[in-house]
């Protein structure tokens, strides 16, 4: 019962806080503290502000600590499944009308529409790593690691995270 209770308490609040993480911290409030009582309002507001301290989305940090100090990790488990259920749920909903009218000249229409958009928006979104990196660590290490990259990606044909992977180990190894 404690792990059905657990699902409800996260599932709930996935599915009514519109807007993500910070939208859903009072209703999840609601079910960890004031329906089942598993932590005080004190307790509560510290789990907050650790999650908030560190990175990723905060309902999946508190699900699993939360899920943890109730049920050990198979209560984590659950907890980080109710938490992430219900936006599986509708993109497999919207995964299955997409396939079903893929062939229509309207979806094709909005299809050629979108890329444009996607495409500008990841070229300005390079554009200020760029910048960033350049400010951060020197125009000399951003272009080894963006020709680096573009070898190792295009030329050798390796997978992106083992590019991330060498590139973190030189980050580590130079020191920055």
């Amino acid at each position: 019962m404690l792990y059905w209770h657990l699902f409800l308490a996260f599932f709930i609040p996935g599915i009514l806080g519109y807007g993500g993480g910070p939208a859903s911290i009072p209703l999840v409030e609601h079910e960890v503290v004031g329906k089942y009582e598993w932590l005080t309002t004190q307790e509560f507001s510290e789990i907050v502000a650790i999650g908030n301290s560190l990175p990723g989305p905060i309902a999946t940090k508190m699900a699993g600590y939360i899920g943890y100090a109730e049920a050990g990790i198979v209560g984590s488990i659950v907890a980080l499944f109710a938490t992430v259920a219900p936006s599986l749920i509708l993109m497999i909903g919207m995964m299955v009308i997409l396939m079903k009218y893929k062939d229509e000249p309207e979806v094709k229409n909005l299809t050629k529409l979108i890329r444009p958009v996607i495409a500008i928006l990841l070229g300005f979104m390079t554009i200020r790593f760029g910048i960033e990196s350049v400010e951060g660590v020197g125009i000399s290490y951003t272009v080894i690691i963006m020709v680096a990259s573009y070898i190792l990606l295009e030329k050798v044909k390796l997978h992106p995270a083992f590019v991330i992977a060498l590139a973190l180990v030189f980050g580590a190894i130079t020191g920055l």
